[in-house]
């Protein structure tokens, strides 16, 4: 029941941001009325088999989009790749201070608060390290939700972007054929990427193994627009969602600490894109759409929907995520203040 209660608000945030003619109805107004719903007490619930479906579609459609062009090009990437590894240090030296001396949290919480890696691994790192699992986790979901809401009104408002356009082709003008491969490449690369373990697997394997069958040609179109449709209804509930049980204590602290961080960050990605268009390294919107530190599934739909090169986008968001968890334990035991006697 509390499943269905879900999904209708949900869908009511479609149809409102539908009809009040707001940018990404299927993404933003599920997150907007999920959110709204959890902070007014209501009890909502995700469904994390479909959220992981969802994101294989979005793997899917990130994959199809490879070809030997873009997989020769790859190579050229190598200036902006470096510069991430130097926002997330940045992200760190400032972030850390930021949460422990101006929020009070302790070092661990301050820590994996201020890496902008994915959610579960910073949740699993935090733990581990004795952090709040609950602050990190507030922290992580607002830091996703604000920069997934703020980019498709500064897309539209600085680049005129149009976000109104379908995100691929409609089913019913699609081969079964290409249908079949899809799900074939959905399915068996998720459930092949979690047998070996890789992180994000449900994104990733279905995008290694859709974007092998795209560059061998067999795979020749992107998941139908009711599918990608699908996912950001999904992905976007799913944010939302997460702010069920906060209190008001939560919201003062946890949350309100977050939405000031998410300045920073916000300023750190501006700074970088524009010293990628300064040096003519990439155009402005990959280049922002690749700094910006949202969740990798939201910034794949963002992506998708603006007409922006996917794959270079994805490509800096899987070297970001790559980077922190590798990078965040190693770093935090090092940096960690050591205790007195």
């Amino acid at each position: 029941m509390i499943l269905v209660q879900t999904y209708v608000i949900a869908a009511l945030g479609v149809a409102a941001f539908h009809f009040a003619h707001l940018p990404l109805p299927f993404l933003l107004g599920p997150i907007f009325a999920c959110l709204i719903a959890a902070l007014c007490g209501v009890n909502l619930k995700g469904n994390a088999s479909v959220n992981n479906a969802m994101r294989a579609i979005l793997g899917v459609a990130v994959g199809a989009t490879l070809t030997w062009s873009v997989v020769l090009a790859m190579p050229g990437l190598w200036p902006t790749l470096l510069m991430v590894p130097v926002v997330i240090l940045l992200a760190g030296l400032i972030g850390v201070p930021y949460f422990q001396r101006l929020w009070g949290f302790d070092f661990p919480t301050s820590y994996y608060s201020a890496m902008p890696g994915g959610l579960q691994d910073m949740l699993i790192f935090g733990e581990e390290a004795g952090g709040d699992v609950r602050a990190l986790s507030l922290i992580h979901a607002t830091r996703v939700m604000m920069i997934v809401v703020a980019l498709p009104f500064l897309l539209q408002l600085a680049w005129d972007v149009d976000l109104s356009n379908p995100p691929g082709a409609p089913a019913s003008g699609m081969e079964l054929s290409q249908m079949l491969l899809m799900v074939f490449a959905g399915f068996a690369g998720w459930q092949g990427a979690k047998y070996i373990g890789l992180f994000g697997a449900s994104i990733l394997g279905p995008m290694i193994l859709a974007g092998f069958l795209s560059i061998i040609g067999l795979l020749q179109h992107r998941p139908p627009a009711e599918a990608i449709w699908a996912a950001q209804f999904f992905i976007g509930m799913t944010v939302g969602t997460k702010y069920v049980g906060v209190t008001g204590h939560e919201v003062r602290r946890d949350v309100a600490a977050a939405l000031g961080y998410c300045v920073i960050l916000i300023v750190l990605a501006a700074v970088f894109t524009e010293i990628a268009i300064l040096f003519e390294l990439a155009p402005p919107l990959e280049a922002l759409l690749a700094f910006a530190p949202g969740g990798q599934a939201e910034m794949a739909v963002l992506a998708l929907i603006a007409g922006a090169d996917v794959a270079f986008v994805v490509t800096h968001h899987i070297f970001r995520i790559l980077t922190v968890i590798i990078g965040a334990p190693l770093a935090s035991r090092i940096w960690a203040p050591t205790p007195r006697d």
